[in-house]
């Protein structure tokens, strides 16, 4: 059975820690639209930090691959569950990039 949107929301929110706001919205092909934002750093002057990744295959791995270089890059004492996948996820980068 697949997991409902706000199950995968809850989820998604535990891993990415007390810095985060998450959301999933559904696009017009009403796949899940991962949304992620750094409830401390702004942008431009105003706006949240935050990575928008479409669902697809791996959307979800995307946004939290983003969210996890965001806190280990700007939040290095911040704890939260998926910092525990930053090797993995730098794994993923360095082979995207080849």
């Amino acid at each position: 059975m697949t997991a409902s949107r706000s199950a995968r929301e809850k989820k998604a929110a535990v891993e990415a820690g007390p810095l985060a706001k998450v959301r999933i919205d559904l696009d017009d092909q009403q796949q899940f639209v991962y949304k992620i934002n750094c409830t401390v750093c702004t942008v431009k002057g105003r706006r949240n930090w935050s990575v928008y990744r479409p669902g697809g295959d791996n959307g979800f791995m995307a946004a939290m691959d983003r969210w996890i270089f965001h806190l280990h890059e700007k939040h290095a004492g911040a704890e939260a569950p998926c910092l525990a996948y930053l090797p993995a996820a730098q794994q993923r980068l360095h082979e995207r990039r080849q």
